[in-house]
C-alpha cells in the first residue's frame, strides 16, 4: 500500500451518545475500501456541526446506530494510498490534499449535483454524523472528495477552508450582489471571519454583526468597514440604514440562533437578499407578506459538493484569504469544545496531528 510503515492503532476524538460526551479514545487504523483513498491527517478544525452533536436538534444530523463515532468533517493531509480507479491524475501518493465529508454517495444523480444529502442512495451520509470523521490520525475516503491543495497553501491551516471556507464562499457569492455593494455579515467567528474576507476580495463594502467583542475584533482584522454589538448598541439597526443609504443589499447569516435570524431582515435595503446559511435548531419563521411582496429574498448557501470546490480554493489561494487557526492537542478537545460554547473562539480552532 505505501512504503510507510503504518502503525496499528491511532487515536480518535469519538462521540459517544450512551453518555453525550466526546473522548479521546484508541482505535483501528481504517482500512480504505475500493475508490477510497488513504490519508494521513495533518490538521483536523472543529465546526459548531460538530458540536450539535452535543445538543438536542432537529436539523436532521444523522447519528447513525447510537455507537461512538468520530467526529470531525474538516481536514486536510497527505496521500499515502490511491486506489486504482481514480482517474484524476493530480491525486498522487504524497500530494497534499483537503476533502469533503460524503460517503455511499454517486456523485451523478441530479440531487448530488446540489448536495450530496440528497443523492439518490438510500444508505449515503456524512462522515462525522453517520460515520467516523476526521478528527483521526488517519482517514479513507473516497478518491472523489478530494481536492489537491494549491502550490503554497499551508496544509496546517487550510483545513477550515473545506467546511467553513466553501460554506461561507458559497454562503457570499450565492448572493449575487455587485462590487461596490453593501452586505452584512451576521456572526464573524469561524465562518464569518472567511465570509468577510471573501466579500472583500470581491469588491462589496461589509458590515460585521456579532454579540461578541471578540468576534468583532477578528472582522475588523478580516476587512470589515464597520462593526456592531447589537447587545451594546441598541441603534445599530439605525445606523446601519444611513451608513448605506437604506440598508443591506445581502446579509448573510452564520449563526445557529433564531433571534439573529428574526432581526436581519431590518438590516436589508427593499428587495435585499437574506442568505440561510447557519442552521438553529428551530424553525425559522419569515412573513409571507414581506417575501410575497418582494420587501426581501430568501437564499442559501451550504458545503456544496466535491466539484464545486475549485473556485473557493484557487480565489483562496490567489487572493489570500486564510483562516485564523488556533492549534491545539488531542486531548485538548474539550477545550475547544467548550470554547466554541462559550463563544470565545477566534476564527477555527483545530488539532494538528504532527
Amino acid at each position: 500500500m505505501t512504503e510507510t510503515k503504518l502503525p496499528e492503532s491511532q487515536k480518535a476524538a469519538r462521540y459517544h451518545p450512551s453518555e453525550n460526551k466526546i473522548k479521546v479514545d484508541t482505535t483501528p487504523l481504517p482500512k480504505p475500501k475500493a475508490d477510497e483513498l488513504l490519508i494521513k491527517v495533518h490538521s483536523s478544525s472543529l465546526c459548531h456541526s460538530d458540536v450539535m452533536l452535543l445538543e438536542p436538534n432537529d436539523a436532521g444530523l444523522i447519528l447513525g446506530d447510537g455507537s461512538p463515532v468520530t467526529i470531525g468533517h474538516e481536514a486536510t493531509g497527505t496521500i499515502l494510498f490511491v486506489p486504482d480507479s481514480c482517474t484524476d491524475p493530480k491525486l498522487k501518493v504524497g500530494a497534499k490534499i483537503g476533502f469533503l465529508c460524503p460517503f455511499n454517495v454517486c456523485y451523478e444523480c441530479e440531487g448530488c449535483q446540489v448536495h450530496n444529502l440528497w443523492c439518490k442512495n438510500e444508505n449515503k451520509g456524512m462522515r462525522g454524523f453517520g460515520a467516523d470523521g476526521f478528527f483521526q490520525e488517519y482517514v479513507a475516503t473516497h478518491w472523489r472528495n478530494a481536492h489537491l491543495l494549491p502550490e503554497g497553501m499551508d496544509v496546517y491551516t487550510a483545513a477550515p477552508l473545506f467546511c467553513a471556507g466553501i460554506t461561507s464562499w458559497h454562503g457570499v457569492t450565492n448572493a449575487g450582489i455587485k462590487p461596490g455593494e453593501w452586505m452584512a455579515i451576521i456572526g464573524c467567528g469561524g465562518l464569518g471571519h472567511l465570509g468577510i474576507q471573501y466579500a472583500k476580495k470581491l469588491g462589496y463594502s461589509v458590515i460585521g454583526i456579532d454579540l461578541v467583542d471578540g468576534q468583532l475584533e477578528e472582522a475588523k482584522a478580516s476587512g470589515a468597514d464597520h462593526v456592531f454589538n447589537p447587545v451594546t448598541d441598541g441603534d445599530y439597526v439605525a445606523k446601519v440604514k444611513e451608513i448605506t443609504k437604506g440598508g443591506c443589499h445581502a446579509a448573510v447569516n452564520f449563526t445557529a440562533s433564531r433571534r439573529a435570524y428574526d432581526s436581519t431582515p431590518a438590516l436589508l435595503r427593499i428587495n435585499g437578499i437574506l442568505m440561510v446559511v447557519g442552521i438553529p435548531n428551530e424553525p425559522l419563521t419569515f412573513s409571507p407578506m414581506d417575501l410575497a411582496m418582494q420587501k426581501f429574498r430568501i437564499g442559501g448557501g451550504n458545503n456544496g459538493t466535491p466539484q464545486m470546490l475549485g473556485p473557493c480554493i484557487d480565489f483562496s489561494a490567489k487572493h489570500g484569504v486564510k483562516p485564523h487557526v488556533t492549534n491545539f492537542k488531542i486531548e485538548q478537545i474539550q477545550e475547544m469544545i467548550d470554547l466554541m460554547h462559550d463563544g470565545k473562539a477566534r476564527g477555527r480552532l483545530a488539532v494538528r496531528w504532527d
